[in-house]
């Protein structure tokens, strides 16, 4: 009984994500500004040389502990790659956390950018290309593409050097079924893509653009 009890006790009142420290945790700000008489999302296209560089993302990035928050990381993600002082960024609320597929867990939030033109922001062009805005509405009239993808477990990887076959999950070893020598899952992943005159908007960022939108249609 006293081990139930203790057990209890050590419930967690609010239920996270678990094994949360194993993922890559990032933060990032989905900024809007009112421009030409309505709201725009602020996207930046990522500079060449630095990771996924050349895709359209909101500003970001990973999470640190001096960072003391996770909306605090994302206002300096911001500041640092928009060029934007933390002053003139609201931060209104955060987003459902999500966890991609690829084991990095996405803290959002949403902020609002006092800026009457986009020439106020001093894009970071060691990371940004450069900075561009379209407005929410045309993400309300044009529905995404929507793509498939499938996601498997791989147990062996082959060594690029040698050609080898390294195992990294003995499951002939340890006994398991024989479907999991192999590759495992099969689990198929939904990936929204929107096309604009900048390029491609699609992936994680599109996940945002869809549940805000799906929000302002409730």
């Amino acid at each position: 009984m006293k081990q139930i009890e203790e057990l209890q006790n050590n419930l967690p009142v609010y239920p996270a994500i678990q094994e949360r420290e194993e993922y890559v945790h990032t933060a990032i700000l989905v900024l809007l500004a009112f421009l030409n008489g309505e709201y725009h999302f602020v996207f930046q296209k990522r500079g060449p040389n630095i990771r996924q560089g050349g895709e359209i993302c909101f500003p970001g990035g990973v999470y640190h502990r001096q960072d003391g928050t996770y909306e605090q990381a994302a206002v300096r993600e911001t500041v640092e790659e928009m060029g934007i002082p933390a002053g003139k960024i609201k931060v209104i609320g955060p987003l459902d956390t999500m966890v991609a597929p690829l084991g990095v867990v996405v803290n959002a939030f949403v902020g609002i950018a006092d800026i009457k033109d986009l020439d106020e922001l001093v894009p970071n062009r060691d990371e940004v290309e450069h900075v561009f805005s379209v407005p929410v509405s045309f993400f309300e009239a044009h529905a995404p593409r929507k793509y498939e993808a499938m996601l498997n477990v791989h147990p062996t990887v082959t060594d690029e050097a040698t050609g080898k076959e390294i195992v990294l999950f003995p499951a002939r070893e340890l006994g398991l079924p024989e479907k999991y020598w192999k590759s495992w899952g099969g689990v198929k992943y939904v990936i929204h893509f929107y096309t604009v005159e900048q390029g491609p908007i699609w992936g994680i960022t599109a996940r945002f653009i869809v549940d805000i939108v799906d929000k302002l249609k409730r």
